[in-house]
């Protein structure tokens, strides 16, 4: 009997943008499997709120944006700090590693709109969170809670 052997990423293929936010997202929704929550990704298309979670007993929602990096840089909050409308900012960073790093950050609680370092290249202005500062939000998951809450 052989060995099935487990499909590998070819680093030479550069992955499409899309690969790699699909691939954060649906990480994230594992997560969020694991911790009971009821997940529901949205279109890819909508804007803001890529999931929606609720509690096992439908009591308890909550919205979630997932930026997914694929290695240690800043992460792109856009030109407009008014489309982070979620409550929930999660960042997966290194997804096709073996152990990908989720950073877990509710938005108005923790403050991250005045966290977001503002950039102007060639008079467009864009919003980036820096590493540094989200780092500290490594698997926050209590943040978000249990889905049995």
């Amino acid at each position: 009997m052989s060995k099935r052997k487990e499909p590998q990423i070819n680093p030479q293929v550069k992955l499409s943008n899309q690969l790699v936010g699909n691939a954060g997202l649906y990480y994230v929704c594992y997560e969020l499997l694991k911790r009971h929550w009821n997940v529901l990704p949205t279109s890819r298309n909508a804007k803001g709120i890529d999931i929606v979670i609720y509690s096992q007993d439908a009591k308890l929602t909550k919205t979630i944006q997932v930026k997914t990096l694929r290695k240690r840089n800043p992460i792109p909050c856009g030109n407009n700090l008014d489309n982070l409308i979620a409550e929930y900012l999660i960042a997966c960073r290194n997804v096709f590693s073996e152990k990908p790093e989720v950073f877990v950050m509710k938005i108005d609680d923790d403050k991250i709109k005045d966290k977001i370092a503002e950039k102007s290249k060639g008079g467009r202005i864009s919003y980036w969170l820096q590493p540094k500062v989200y780092e500290e939000f490594r698997d926050k998951w209590a943040k978000i809670g249990d889905g049995f809450d």
